[in-house]
């Protein structure tokens, strides 16, 4: 989990970093069903990574590249 937070940081793409955000709500929502809080590790898991990846996807979308506001 720690590897991958320090991952999230030197990433040069967003998406790739959201990827990774990612997979940390998803590790820690395994770990909090090791230590038998299924209630917290679905919400985690619910709330943490998928719905948190699908709003910074959608604002991604809807976001201009750099690229893209110097062609126009």
């Amino acid at each position: 989990m720690l590897g991958v937070g320090i991952a999230i940081i030197f990433v040069k793409d967003i998406l790739n970093a959201v990827i990774l955000s990612t997979v940390v709500s998803l590790i820690a929502s395994i770990i909090f069903l090791y230590i038998a809080s299924p209630d917290v590790a679905i919400t985690e898991a619910a709330i943490g990574a998928a719905l948190t990846t699908v709003v910074f996807v959608i604002a991604l979308k809807h976001t201009k590249s750099k690229e893209t506001a110097d062609k126009e």
